[in-house]
């Protein structure tokens, strides 16, 4: 069965032309064009990979990504993050509020699609995932997104704790 993506991008022109390429590489591709139908489309169709526009109408790409990286039903999708905004805070902010990957408009179609499929193998269900780790005095729960130092709770960014997580 294919992989779904699910392509949130109000540029319908862009849209159409990511969606196409996509779709020849074999992935099912689902579309929004905001971002509170995006986020509605990632908490109910919970599709393989969310690739996400941060300036969107509506909720930003940033707030849709920060939500699904809150609830626990999407927080494992990876997400890839596209914008024209070409400042390196951009850049860290997408990756503060949990995505997986950034690309900056424009770019490669075939740099975009070689991504998606890397961030598809790393997530793939067949890969293990360690869902609790102890080391010393810290506990790191992936299921809960949460990491414990002496059973007090660390404020943790999306990106610290992914440090933590893969480290």
């Amino acid at each position: 069965m294919a992989e779904t993506i699910l392509l949130v991008e109000d540029e319908r022109t862009l849209s159409e032309l990511l969606s196409e390429s996509l779709r020849r590489h074999g992935y099912r591709v689902e579309t929004a064009f905001d971002g509170d139908t995006g986020l509605f489309a990632a908490e109910t169709s919970l599709p393989d990979l969310v690739i996400l526009d941060v300036m969107l109408p509506g909720m930003d790409g940033w707030e849709v990504c920060r939500r699904i990286r809150e609830n626990p039903a999407t927080r494992r999708i990876p997400v890839l993050m596209l914008t024209a905004r070409r400042e390196e805070r951009d850049l860290l902010a997408g990756f503060d509020v949990g995505a997986d990957d950034y690309m900056k408009k424009p770019f490669s179609v075939n740099e975009l699609v070689a991504r998606v499929g890397s961030l598809l193998r790393r997530s793939a269900p067949g890969v293990a995932r360690v869902k609790a780790v102890q080391a010393g005095r810290l506990s790191i729960d992936t299921e809960k997104g949460e990491a414990l130092l002496e059973g007090a709770p660390l404020d943790l960014t999306a990106t610290e704790f992914r440090i933590l997580e893969i480290g």
